[in-house]
């Protein structure tokens, strides 16, 4: 039995979501969490997760999704961000099924300054779901592990409350991922912040809980954002174990992995860390630093390569009259970056065990 035996094809909403984590649980895979800036980048993705049989996870920023609504729209109330992050999930809904992959549709870390962004999205999801009968995205992140404990808390089960109706998943994030990241920067935070306590990712199951069963959490483990050199990073993943460990003894025993958890700070881990995390319950892991260099992989070695014939219109080492139309064009070039992203996206499906799922 596959994930196309439990969930359809297309963007997954509501328990389709929960049935795809538990079935990943169950099977000790995770899928990874690609961010997407523009609807190449979101092709590229969904054609990785085609020809290698898998589920995948597209999600975007809040700069990302300024980014695909167009750098030259405003965003002083966020409402480039919004309008991008309702215009790349449409473009999913629209292309997802024609890849004949599951798909989980995400927003990535929106911290307390950036809540009329995830404020936008909520009242986009609630439009969509009164018109079809489910919401736009499929889930959610809220990311107030700036803020105190019972505050971050208390935010999360009053947007969960409003999240849970519609069928949205949500992520939350207890502790804090190091390092910068689409303008929010970790870099000089408290070590002891990097690894966040069993009796804390606890509280957050006890809230929650209370209101539905579908949220996940980005439980810190010295997680950074980017790539560092071996060593500069200190990752403890055997501590989510003790997570899981802590929550079921709290809950009587049963199940033995009662948390979803997610895996932040992904980029530049090594594979032994990564399936020690997944070991552990973790069914999400973000992927955007090794992505987006990916992509631009291709497109600078095409450069390199044929910079010749890209330096005018016309006239290049075949003659002073040949056209290179052919080489400018943004299908040929852009579509090398798509290749590269592809490769990529690839291989952290094979890190996570993504591979022939479906």
């Amino acid at each position: 039995m596959g994930v196309l035996d439990i969930v359809p094809a297309g963007v997954l909403t509501g328990d389709n979501v929960r049935k795809l984590f538990d079935y990943a649980k169950e099977k000790q895979f995770a899928i990874p969490a690609i961010n997407v800036t523009s609807s190449s980048t979101a092709n590229a993705v969904l054609e990785a997760a085609r020809d290698i049989k898998a589920p995948i996870i597209i999600q975007v920023s809040q700069g990302g999704s300024a980014y695909f609504a167009g750098k030259g729209l405003a965003n002083d109330k966020q409402q480039a961000s919004i309008a991008g992050a309702v215009a790349a999930a449409h473009h999913v809904r629209t292309v997802a099924k024609a890849y004949g992959v599951p798909v989980v549709l995400h927003s990535d870390h929106c911290a307390h300054k950036l809540l009329p962004w995830f404020d936008g999205m909520l009242e986009a999801n609630e439009a969509y779901f009164k018109e079809h009968q489910e919401s736009l995205f499929s889930s959610h992140m809220l990311d107030l592990s700036e803020e105190s404990k019972d505050e971050n808390i208390a935010t999360c089960v009053k947007y969960f409350k409003r999240m849970a109706p519609i069928g949205l998943w949500l992520e939350m994030e207890i502790g804090i991922t190091g390092g910068e990241e689409d303008g929010v920067d970790n870099t000089g935070v408290d070590n002891a912040s990097l690894y966040t306590q069993p009796e804390d990712v606890f509280d957050v199951h006890d809230a929650l809980s209370k209101i539905g069963p579908n949220f996940s959490i980005a439980a810190a483990f010295g997680n950074v954002h980017g790539v560092y050199k071996p060593g500069n990073v200190k990752l403890q993943p055997d501590l989510l174990g003790k997570h899981q460990k802590f929550s079921s003894a709290k809950l009587g025993g049963k199940p033995e992995k009662p948390l979803y958890l997610v895996f932040h700070g992904g980029s530049g881990s090594t594979k032994e860390e990564i399936k020690t995390a997944v070991g552990h319950g973790v069914i999400k892991m973000n992927v955007d630093t090794d992505t987006q260099f990916a992509y631009l992989v291709g497109i600078r070695d095409y450069v390199e390569k044929k910079k010749e014939y890209l330096k005018t219109q016309v006239g290049n080492p075949e003659g002073p009259d040949k056209p290179n139309k052919k080489y400018y064009d943004p299908r040929v070039w852009v579509r090398e970056g798509e290749k590269t992203l592809y490769a990529r996206v690839k291989e952290a499906c094979a890190d996570l065990g993504n591979v022939d799922r479906l």
